[in-house]
């Protein structure tokens, strides 16, 4: 009989022991259309077909960084089904948006359903039910007792993307011996950068099981159609200078209305789109602004941007890609608070000239490319990011030469996708597979 693994039973007793604050955040997470046994295992029909695999990404970004990978892996296992997961609500709308994106005939291979909380017991009836050709986890989602049960049942699996930065680092190393037990089931981890790898590999993961593979996010498709339909809604606002700021979070909003009232003494007509993280501040947002007098116009609401909306609030999933394009100037949230910041590529994989602020420590992979062409500026402040939106909008040439040099940053940097296929085929039977280029 094997002896027990302390490191993982005690940490099964404390998610035990926190299940009524676990428990409450998930009905918070909940989307209607889902059953909250989900998060137990339970519940997972209908499934498409077998063989099948799974791949689970933690929300929104880690989804819309994953594309590349989800239509890589349907081109080259023709014969497979993938059943995507998250965590959170949001995250599961932008895997549903994806999945409705992709042809009909591929759409049927695809579903999405919520991961199961990491008991033992969820873990161990998901993995049954759903009996995956392989694992595939994005970036660092390493859950112990799913983990666990993939390895008691034979099932290989593979991190994408693997991402570990210093702070997550520190942060998992006062738990070693629980991680170095969890990363002992991994079968292959695909690393971003060298750093990642010796991360990963300080925490336990085995050397020769790791790559470095350079990262997915900057496996993005050519965006000539979102220009597209972005130019001809910029023409519907009247052509004016329009920046947009993106999943911007809590304490922030404050921060960059500032800004737009300076850019609009210089620039009177000058529109902010304002697009919030999460859905569930959408209103608080709306309120805020209309409290400090400015014009607004709420996009959930169909309501028309006029010659006098200062701020359009684009309370709606699913369209940052369209409204990045939309402007000429983009700001990414989460940074001027220290939250570490969001994907800086979304914008600059548009042409835009991209800002942020300081807090930028969970994407410092792709921020540093870009930084180092110029594509990306960093302000620490609201005064900082109103003089560089004005110097900007005084001289369009420059912004739109420091946003081909981000598109030329992201065109230099891609190729992460093919290693990262070659290297999964190395764990699927190849007979299940298609050979690549």
């Amino acid at each position: 009989m094997a002896a027990p693994n302390w490191p993982r039973l005690a940490y099964s007793a404390a998610l035990y022991a926190l299940s009524p604050l676990i428990m409450w955040r998930i009905w918070r997470e909940q989307v209607p259309t889902y059953s909250r046994l989900q998060r137990l295992g339970m519940c997972l029909d209908p499934l498409p077909s077998a063989p099948r695999l799974w791949l689970h990404c933690a929300s929104v970004g880690e989804v819309r960084a994953a594309r590349p990978l989800i239509e890589g892996l349907l081109e080259r296992y023709p014969r497979h089904s993938l059943l995507i997961t998250t965590m959170t609500a949001t995250g599961a709308q932008q895997a549903q948006a994806l999945i409705h994106e992709q042809p009909e005939s591929e759409q049927k291979r695809l579903v999405h359903r919520f991961l199961p909380l990491d008991y033992p017991g969820a873990a161990r009836r998901f993995v049954d039910r759903v009996k995956p050709a392989m694992a595939l986890l994005f970036e660092t989602e390493l859950w112990p007792n799913l983990l666990h049960a993939c390895r008691c049942q034979t099932v290989p699996v593979a991190v994408v993307n693997g991402r570990l930065s210093s702070g997550a680092y520190q942060r998992y190393r006062r738990w070693r011996p629980l991680m170095t037990d969890a990363l002992a089931n991994v079968s292959w981890l695909a690393a971003k950068s060298p750093e990642d790898a010796e991360r990963f590999n300080a925490l336990g993961c085995r050397a020769e099981v790791t790559s470095v593979v350079g990262s997915l996010k900057f496996e993005i498709p050519p965006q000539d159609e979102v220009l597209e339909e972005g130019e001809y809604l910029h023409r519907q606002w009247g052509g004016r200078p329009v920046w947009v700021a993106g999943s911007t979070r809590d304490g922030e909003e404050t921060l960059l209305l500032e800004a737009h009232a300076q850019l609009r003494k210089r620039h009177p007509n000058a529109l902010l789109v304002l697009v919030p993280r999460h859905p569930q501040r959408f209103d608080e947002v709306a309120y805020l602004c209309r409290d400090e007098g400015w014009l607004l116009s709420r996009r959930s609401e169909q309501q028309v941007v006029t010659e006098q909306t200062q701020v359009y609030l684009a309370d709606t999933l699913g369209e940052l890609a369209l409204l990045y394009a939309a402007g000429s100037v983009a700001y990414v949230g989460g940074s001027l608070v220290p939250l570490g910041g969001q994907n800086v590529l979304e914008p600059a994989a548009l042409g835009r000239p991209v800002l942020s602020g300081p807090s930028i420590e969970n994407f410092t992979d792709v921020a540093e490319p870009l930084l180092a062409a110029g594509a990306l500026v960093l302000v620490d402040s609201p005064d900082a990011l109103a003089e560089m939106l004005m110097s900007y909008f005084d001289h369009p040439c420059d912004a739109q030469q420091k946003g081909q040099a981000g598109l030329a940053v992201i065109n230099a940097q891609q190729g992460a996708l093919k290693r990262t296929l070659h290297g999964l085929g190395k764990l699927v039977p190849q007979s299940l597979a298609v050979s690549p280029d």
